[in-house]
């Protein structure tokens, strides 16, 4: 199990966030529509990410002042990418002295390579190969489908995190107005259904401290280009951005 940390989004960071996300998105005809988190609530790894055609983008924001801070720290977002095969980048912004208005630093999308700090175009970026989705994917798609139907019964949402090495993936206000932790996994076809961890006693100790009511979500999947009936058949592998199939019948 980790230690995970649950810092706030500061009210002073808020608004650079914010007009990170809304700068990013402008840089697509239509916006970008396909947002992985685009949310302020903790935990923090990255603070925005997005998939752009066949590739993911994971964002920190600063403030090339340094006067505001943003939450999480680097290394948490370059891990994030590593595991989900995406490219791990820094948003520069610059608040306005005058308006005080927050603004990209650099021109076009305004992005930089976490590592060699050289400008990066997620457009150029994108290319016509199909790429496997990763566990990290296939994870972040089961939780939000969880997440998705939690929302469609009514439920107000705590917190949520794509990491699936770390449990539960999903924080709820339940029936009690007391918050309920969710265990999620995922299976791929031919497999119809996700197997509980090992280690759950583990886990329901670790939440005990909040609360005392877990559930268990299994999430299958199938490829969209899977032959229907098709269980002898080899496993279309699940490509990123492309259709698929879910099972998911509610919470255990």
């Amino acid at each position: 199990m980790y230690e995970i940390e649950m810092t706030e989004m500061s009210q002073a960071f808020f608004p650079c966030w914010k007009a990170a996300g809304v700068h990013l998105s402008r840089q697509v005809d239509g916006g970008i529509q396909s947002w992985l988190r685009a949310h302020p609530y903790p935990p923090f790894l990255e603070h925005l990410s997005f998939r752009l055609g066949n590739q993911l983008f994971f964002v920190r924001v600063e403030d090339v002042d340094g006067k505001v801070q943003g939450p999480g720290k680097a290394r948490g977002f370059i891990t994030a990418a590593q595991m989900a095969n995406g490219h791990a980048c820094i948003l520069p912004m610059k608040k306005d002295p005058l308006g005080g208005a927050w603004v990209a630093d650099m021109p076009g999308w305004g992005l930089v390579d976490a590592a060699s700090r050289s400008p990066v175009n997620p457009v150029s970026l994108v290319t016509d190969q199909k790429i496997e989705m990763s566990p990290w994917e296939v994870h972040d798609m089961a939780v939000q489908v969880v997440r998705d139907s939690l929302e469609r019964e009514g439920f107000e949402l705590m917190s949520w995190q794509a990491n699936p090495e770390v449990d539960p993936s999903i924080w709820f206000v339940g029936k009690t107005k007391r918050p309920e932790w969710v265990v999620v996994r995922s299976a791929k076809f031919p497999a119809n259904s996700a197997v509980r961890p090992a280690n759950w006693q583990a886990i329901a100790a670790g939440c005990s401290k909040m609360s005392a009511t877990g559930h268990f979500a299994s999430v299958a999947m199938v490829s969209g280009g899977q032959p229907f009936g098709s269980a002898s058949e080899a496993p279309v592998p699940l490509w990123r951005g492309h259709a698929m199939h879910v099972r998911f019948t509610g919470l255990e």
